[in-house]
């Protein structure tokens, strides 16, 4: 749901010889440009709900006129007639606009891009529209923190972990996106509480966004609940479209949710996000802790990072304040301590999650526990790995590095 280019916001200039035109709103005189300067800026102010940028800048507006009786009357060019998010664009505008003084009325009309004028929105918000689709987060220069959430084996809530981190970083005001890579077993869109489809605009994606979180999954592309069934070239086919063809925008972070395992989905993402850092979940469970040592130790192979590890599930509390070891201890320190001797870097254990039934039910109802119960145990040291994590990387381009020739 975005629009075309601007026509004209700008009245055309009256012909040689005449006088400015000028119109009398509310029992206001003042010169047609006065106003209609004042609409101008205020449509600048209304931000399109899938870019998160104005529309007046991405040219969605083709028009906005002010009428003698104060009434503005302005044209948008939708992508697609039936744009899901037609009525917020419509309620956005008609109270930016009418909270100009004067304004006594605002009327929108929706007309439909040609295909020219998607190109040129494409090309606009590609910086240059290259024929071929680079993946922005690869690049030298891209600021985004890219973590890719693995596990050795199904079942240790590594989806849950992923998309409670992406609540949290999003609440601290970080703008984050999440691929849900696990093309055979999606679960994001649910859990973020969503089940909008994505808009295209020509052979470029518009992710749909849940609790500030921009997200897509392969689940948004299927009928129903159908299952997937791919091999690996497909599979990598679909996590570089994912990357490359879906506008992310200026992103802090970015976390994948990876299939369990050191399969074809792992492999493809060392190829196309060389810089990715690994965070591995694990249960305190000694027979997942040794799975996953080896869906971590993929970055000796991959020459990737290990940011940590996160343990899951590491105990029940229980009403009278003790602890109940469901599945063990330890687990998530031997896992932090064998690939830090593995790949000879410090490897540091994030945090503790501890069971709680509140995380199913709150990825149940779409709505991540660290914002539906964010003082219980498990959301809070969730947040504390967040806070861990919350870092955005600085680009080098183009800055001084402070070093000076030997001998100076």
């Amino acid at each position: 749901m975005v629009v075309g280019v601007i026509d004209s916001l700008t009245p055309v200039p009256p012909a040689a010889g005449t006088d400015r035109p000028r119109r009398s709103i509310a029992g206001m005189s003042a010169p047609v440009s006065t106003v209609e300067d004042a609409v101008q800026a205020a449509l600048a102010t209304v931000d399109d709900p899938e870019i998160r940028r104005p529309i007046t800048d991405l040219g969605m507006v083709r028009s906005a006129q002010v009428g003698g009786d104060g009434v503005v009357r302005v044209e948008l060019l939708l992508t697609v007639a039936g744009c899901p998010l037609k009525d917020k664009l419509r309620t956005d505008i008609t109270a930016a606009v009418g909270a100009v003084p004067g304004v006594t009325g605002v009327e929108i009309e929706f007309g439909v891009m040609s295909p020219e004028q998607r190109q040129g929105l494409q090309a606009k918000l590609r910086g240059g529209g290259a024929a071929e689709p680079v993946i922005p987060f690869a690049q030298p220069g891209s600021r985004t923190r890219v973590y890719a959430v693995a596990s050795g084996k199904g079942g240790v809530g590594k989806s849950s972990v992923t998309v409670n981190l992406a609540a949290a970083l999003a609440a601290r005001g970080l703008s984050v996106g999440v691929v849900d890579a696990d093309i055979y077993g999606h679960s994001v869109p649910r859990m973020l509480g969503t089940d909008a489809r994505p808009t295209r605009v020509e052979d470029m994606i518009m992710p749909p966004q849940s609790h500030g979180v921009k997200v897509i999954s392969i689940g948004m592309f299927t009928a129903g609940n159908a299952a997937v069934v791919w091999r690996g070239p497909m599979l990598h086919r679909a996590l570089q479209q994912f990357l490359a063809d879906v506008y992310w925008g200026e992103l802090d972070v970015l976390l994948l949710d990876l299939p369990p395992g050191t399969g074809d989905v792992a492999i493809s993402l060392a190829q196309l996000l060389p810089n990715a850092e690994i965070l591995v979940v694990t249960t305190p469970q000694a027979a997942a802790a040794e799975v996953a040592e080896r869906a971590g130790a993929i970055a000796l192979q991959t020459h990737q990072r290990v940011v940590g590890v996160i343990e899951n599930m590491s105990w029940l509390e229980l009403p009278d304040g003790t602890r109940m070891e469901i599945f063990g201890s330890g687990g998530g320190e031997a896992v932090a301590e064998s690939l830090t001797r593995t790949i000879g870097a410090q490897v540091p254990l994030l945090g503790q999650i501890p069971l709680d039934t509140r995380v199913r039910e709150a990825g149940d109802a779409g709505n991540p526990i660290v914002l539906a119960e964010p003082e219980s145990p498990a959301a809070k040291a969730l947040d504390r790995v967040a806070d861990r994590l919350a870092v955005r990387r600085e680009s080098l381009l183009g800055k001084p590095l402070g070093l000076k020739p030997a001998g100076r």
